[in-house]
Formats: structure tokens, sequence, C-alpha cells
């Protein structure tokens, strides 16, 4: 028998066993600190046995959406694999029909299954679910290369821009949480070309978790002294993600940005031993100087078509769908 159940606190993730591929926007932890920047949770949860999912959501007016925030590269079910872990996330889908009329989950990886798993479900619970792509991401599938083989493949542009740049800064890659180097970085990236950070407070909370784990890379640049240049990785299960990069525009001309993305990708390749980077989400042209494969992130639009709120969106639906 399959019991569904709701939490308004995160703590209930924390007893779910980890997904083996797990990445840092799986975890309990990630989604604590969401919570604290004032989302409001709805972890729903069902369990049959030994075996448990979850989705973790939030909830305003009847619309469900993912607990995340614009710092997270992918959302996914908790769910473990199997015909169990399918039955689950249908349980959980039919029930939160009790709790919302449309449920629209992004940005949902689809290179592990996941956007097609919670499609079925939802579509098996009785939703008319759409699927369409909403962002994408690049990775760098690092294929047993060292640093100096996947820099022979990179355009020639860069290549120049590193031999005759590099010199002009000295970079540092740090595998600890250091409070002065995150200062210059809010520095750099407070008077960078990038908008004001949503929740700095999450970001520091995270980077230090994961310097006190063993996962931080934290890189900066320095020209004469002055830090100009900042980036945030971190690296798990084998997989290197790229969080955050800023340099100051005063300082461009020394191209301290490319040095120190280049001492990362250096780091991680080399020492790391990495298998993929993961450029997040985006379609910043310079990415594609850097990485060399884009995969989807989907969204899942799910209308319940036995509540009246839905029946305007599903009409509109039906005439994109019919459109020339």
């Amino acid at each position: 028998m399959i019991e569904t159940r709701y939490h308004d606190s995160v703590k209930v993730l924390q007893a779910l066993s980890a997904p083996a591929d797990a990445a840092p926007f799986d975890r309990a932890e990630w989604f604590a600190l969401l919570a604290e920047t004032g989302l409001a949770p709805m972890i729903a949860v069902a369990g049959e046995g030994s075996e448990v999912a979850a989705l973790a959501l939030t909830e305003n007016a009847g619309r469900i959406t993912p607990l995340r925030n614009w710092y997270s590269f992918t959302w996914r079910a908790l769910a473990p694999a199997g015909a169990v872990g399918d039955r689950l996330l249908e349980a959980i889908a039919r029930q939160l029909k009790s709790r919302g009329w449309r449920v629209t989950l992004e940005p949902v990886p689809g290179e592990d299954g996941s956007a097609e798993r919670l499609a079925r479900a939802f579509r098996v619970a009785g939703w008319q679910v759409a699927v369409e792509p909403c962002d994408i991401n690049h990775i760098l599938p690092v294929q047993g290369r060292s640093f100096a083989e996947y820099w022979e493949t990179r355009p020639g542009p860069l290549r120049t821009t590193l031999k005759r740049k590099a010199k002009k800064v000295d970079v540092e890659v740090l595998t600890h949480f250091d409070a002065q180097v995150w200062a210059d970085y809010e520095a750099i990236y407070a008077a960078s070309w990038k908008p004001a950070e949503d929740q700095p407070a999450m970001l520091r909370a995270f980077a230090e978790a994961e310097g006190a784990a063993g996962r931080l890379r934290l890189g900066i640049a320095r020209a004469e002294d002055v830090a100009v240049a900042a980036q945030c990785w971190t690296v798990e299960n084998s997989i290197a993600y790229i969080h955050k990069l800023a340099h100051l525009e005063s300082h461009k001309p020394l191209s301290a940005g490319t040095t120190l993305t280049a001492a990362l990708f250096r780091h991680v390749i080399d020492i790391d031993k990495v298998a993929l980077v993961d450029f997040g989400t985006g379609d910043q042209s310079y990415k594609a100087d850097w990485m060399e494969e884009v995969r989807p992130r989907f969204r899942i639009d799910c209308l319940d078509p036995a509540n009246p709120r839905s029946w305007m969106p599903l009409a509109k639906r039906l005439v994109r769908r019919g459109a020339p």
C-alpha cells in the first residue's frame, strides 16, 4: 500500500537515499538553503514498504512549482529507479490534484530519463501534460583527455588570448572556503556587468558547506595584488560544476577571466580527474568556446482537466498545437 503525505519542512528529505549520480541540487542541504531564502517548501512524499520518493515543491494559489531558484542548474524527482519508483511518482502526481490545478516542473534534465519519467507519471495520474525545451546546458565530456590534449582542440583565438595574457595575472585555485577570497569575489561580482545576486547569503553558505566537504574549487585572479576575476566551481561524482564567474570590466584588457577559467579547467581535469564539466544553463556565446556538447532542459507543464481553472490554458494549448 502506498502512503502519500506532505511536509512543510525539508528535513524529511534527509532520510532519502541520495541517487548514485547526485548533483548539488539533489541534496537535502541544497533544499534547506532554498528554504532559508524564504521559499515555502511543500515536500510531497510517497512510500511503499522501505521505498520512498519525494518531489521538493512550493505552492502559491494552486500553482505548484519546484523548490528552486536561479542557482539551480536542474530540478528532478527524488525517487528510486524502477517500477516501484514509478508507482510512487504516480501516486504523488495523483494526490497533487488535491493541492493545486497546475504543476509546472523545470528545468528537468532529459539525458537521465527524468523528464520522460515525470511526464509519464503525471499523464498516468490523469493530468494533461505538455513537455517543451526551456533552456540548454553546455557540457564538456572529458573522455580521458589531459588538459593539454583538451586545450589543443580549443578555438585558435581563445588559445592565443591565453598565450598572450596568462602572465599578466596571478591565479590561485583553492579547495577550501576563504573568507577574504569570497569577499573579493563579491566585490568583483558587484562591479561586473552581471545583474545583482538574487540570494548572496545562500551562495556564500553553499560555498562554505562545499568547502568543508572538500568539493569547492574557488578561483581568484589578481593583477598587481588587485583581485580582478573570481569563479566558484564544485566537484562531485566526477562532475565539475561551474556555478559563478565574474571579472572587473575595468581590467577587461587583461583577459583575467580567460586565464582563470583555463586554470580551473586544468585543475579539475588533471588533478580532480573529472569525467564531465557542466557549465549550467544559458546559451551565452562564450560557453561554446570551452564546451563541446549541448543538452536540453525541459519544462513539464501539467494541467488538471477536471479543474475549471485549467480549461482556459488547456484551450490555449490546443490552439497553439493546431497553429500552422
